[in-house]
């Protein structure tokens, strides 16, 4: 197969070379880091100017790079002064100390570094000191529904869309094939893989099965308003007695992986943000629905919310959870430059009970920033009611909220 371009965050490495910046692609393992750094690797290498250094971490020939000694030795055995060298370094976290490595070459006129890492501790305060700040994050995501559609070679349908919401955007997937059984074991390896790697080793965690419960439990309450303390209290139901401040620790620590993503509440009338009961959201709708188990259909509403809130921020949206006095906004979406937007996601509108739950909150919003409802409700195109703006899932996921 040939090679598929995420031509967007191509781009995006190249915008900010040439400016002694370290750029780090972040992001959970499998969602296309490598590959993308890859992709950059061969369109770099037919550069005659170009000297490439690359590293990746999760081959065994590179086994022998454990420290930033062994790094800083590799590289200089390798660099030519005469070109411009690209160190590129995937899953650089594996590497103990490696930002001291960064700090000792990204200065440097003949060299520009682009790393990956499925870890967002390697954004600490440490590394931001030694480097001065000077580093572009650049956040990979599970593939889109377009990209979707351009991996495994579909055209855009409801079948397609439906393909999409049950096996999500994982871009192994498109060697597997859209098989269930193979999926789910494809994204359950995916899983073992991130939850031991970037969580359990990375931590220390002694207590694994709390842990695979606490992560089973949110995809299980994916979208749902929870608190430790509402963790506490199930898993007390379950025989298992933890403390919130455990509780707090594991999810910071998910979060920390890219496997899950925490949505703060943003009180609207108050304009400020609650510090306690959040939302919890997948990196991947397939794997969240690998580890909940079960069909879809019981659970549409969740998944639906997931894929909304990722596409949100694929958009360039920070997004929070909105809350009024008489209810709860699906998402508040801003951008720096001063936008908001607010989003209802929906799986059909079906009924006037519905509609009122849907609408009325947006309704609700005394301000004149636009407000969307997102769902599949069938047959619907972009409608405008009482300037609230109906979309079908599929309008949004292509062509988003414009």
């Amino acid at each position: 197969m040939n090679a598929i371009l995420r031509q967007d965050y191509l781009e995006k490495i190249e915008r900010y070379l040439g400016k002694d910046t370290i750029i780090i692609l972040t992001g959970q393992r499998r969602v296309g880091k490598s590959y993308i750094l890859r992709l950059f690797r061969d369109k770099v290498s037919k550069d005659e100017r170009a000297n490439v250094i690359f590293v990746d971490k999760e081959k065994h020939e590179f086994d022998d790079i454990k420290t930033y000694k062994d790094l800083n030795a590799y590289i200089d055995a390798r660099r030519n002064k005469a070109k411009t060298n690209y160190i590129l370094v995937d899953e650089i976290q594996d590497i103990d100390e490696f930002e001291k490595s960064v700090r000792s070459y990204y200065e440097e006129p003949d060299i520009e570094i682009v790393v990956t890492g499925s870890n967002s501790r390697m954004l600490s305060s440490d590394l931001s000191t030694l480097i001065g700040g000077r580093y572009k994050e650049i956040y990979i995501q599970a593939l889109s529904y377009e990209e979707f559609m351009l991996f495994h070679q579909l055209t855009d349908s409801d079948e397609t869309l439906a393909k999409y919401i049950q096996f999500g955007g994982l871009p192994g997937l498109v060697k597997m094939g859209l098989d269930e059984q193979d999926a789910r074991e494809y994204q359950l390896d995916v899983y073992n893989t991130v939850l031991l790697k970037d969580v359990i080793m990375r931590n220390k965690i002694r207590n694994v099965p709390f842990l695979e419960n606490l992560v089973r439990f949110l995809a299980d309450n994916t979208g749902k308003i929870v608190s430790a303390n509402s963790i506490t209290k199930y898993m007390k139901s379950q025989g298992e007695s933890v403390t919130s401040m455990a509780i707090i620790n594991y999810i910071k620590f998910l979060c920390d992986a890219f496997l899950i993503h925490k949505v703060n509440r943003y009180d609207i009338h108050g304009k400020k943000l609650f510090e306690s009961n959040d939302k919890f959201y997948f990196e991947d709708n397939g794997l969240r629905n690998a580890l909940a188990g079960g069909s879809r259909e019981g659970d549409i509403e969740k998944v639906i919310e997931n894929i909304v809130y990722n596409h949100l921020v694929r958009l360039g949206y920070e997004v929070s959870v909105g809350q009024l006095q008489a209810g709860e906004i699906d998402f508040v979406c801003n951008k720096p430059e001063g936008q908001r937007v607010y989003v209802q996601a929906s799986y059909i509108i079906a009924d006037e009970a519905t509609r009122e739950r849907e609408f009325g909150n947006l309704c609700a919003i005394k301000d004149n920033y636009p407000k969307y409802v997102i769902s599949m409700t069938p047959l619907v195109g972009k409608q405008d009611s009482d300037g609230i703006t109906h979309l079908h899932l599929r309008s949004f996921l292509t062509e988003g909220l414009g």
